[in-house]
């Protein structure tokens, strides 16, 4: 038996063409993976206020240096900060203004 869809081609046509798919699908499961972490999640907001080496995020979230260098290596290798080395020390910084505005928009949509 052949269901009917209540859909006109047209619709089907865009839903299909706007429902990512693929390589684009498997990118946005690891891009939004990203902000499942509690402990990312608070490094990504206070990365959006100032560059900040591993020193200063540890003190300032209190959160253990070697938590925050594994968890900062997983955000420079997902592409969300980059670092700048400023004699011995090597500074953090968001990519772009991107990673905070997802932020933003996840309290937004929360309502707080």
């Amino acid at each position: 038996m052949t269901e009917t869809l209540l859909l006109d081609k047209r619709t089907q046509g865009m839903i299909e063409g706007y429902v990512p798919a693929g390589e684009i699908l498997t990118s946005l499961v690891r891009f939004f993976s990203i902000f499942s972490d509690s402990t990312r999640l608070r490094m990504l907001s206070a990365l959006a206020i100032s560059e900040m080496c591993v020193t200063d995020i540890s003190r300032v979230l209190d959160i253990n240096q070697t938590t925050v260098s594994h968890q900062l290596r997983f955000l420079k290798d997902a592409g969300m900060v980059r670092t700048e080395r400023h004699g011995k020390i090597i500074f953090y910084s968001l990519v772009n203004e991107v990673v905070n505005d997802v932020l933003l928009k996840g309290v937004e949509f929360l309502g707080y």
